[in-house]
């Protein structure tokens, strides 16, 4: 099992699908990685040599931001906007949709499930 940027690939995967398992990179990131590598895109990814391996692994780790430093990058961003006060950022601190969306009706992702309003028995 080849393990490339602290994540383990998984098995019987094709090379080029299989290295979208590391955070930061995807599909078309993966076949550059792979064509200056010089490594097959069907070649399975339990079927890599270890210099293949190798070759791999100082790409990614010379030319991509990947893992632990791209999540720390993005949540720096975020934490920056909080900071300053911007709109994306009030966005944020409230877990309200940022870029744009309605919230009349959706945003059930980030606004949680739905709270029944007046649900509490009236007395008479």
């Amino acid at each position: 099992m080849a393990r490339i940027a602290g994540v383990d690939l998984p098995k019987k995967k094709r090379m080029d699908i299989a290295l979208t398992y590391i955070y930061g990179i995807g599909k078309s990131k993966s076949r550059m990685i792979l064509e200056e590598a010089r490594v097959s895109f069907d070649t399975n990814s339990d079927n890599l040599a270890d210099d293949q391996i190798a070759a791999i692994r100082n790409i990614i780790d010379r030319d991509h931001r990947v893992e632990g430093d791209l999540r720390r990058d993005v949540a720096m961003s975020i934490k920056r906007l909080m900071d300053i006060g911007t709109y994306r950022g009030l966005r944020h601190r409230k877990g309200l949709p940022v870029r744009g969306q309605r919230t009349v009706t959706n945003a059930r992702t980030r606004k949680g499930p739905r709270r029944a309003i007046g649900s509490a028995k009236r007395k008479k």
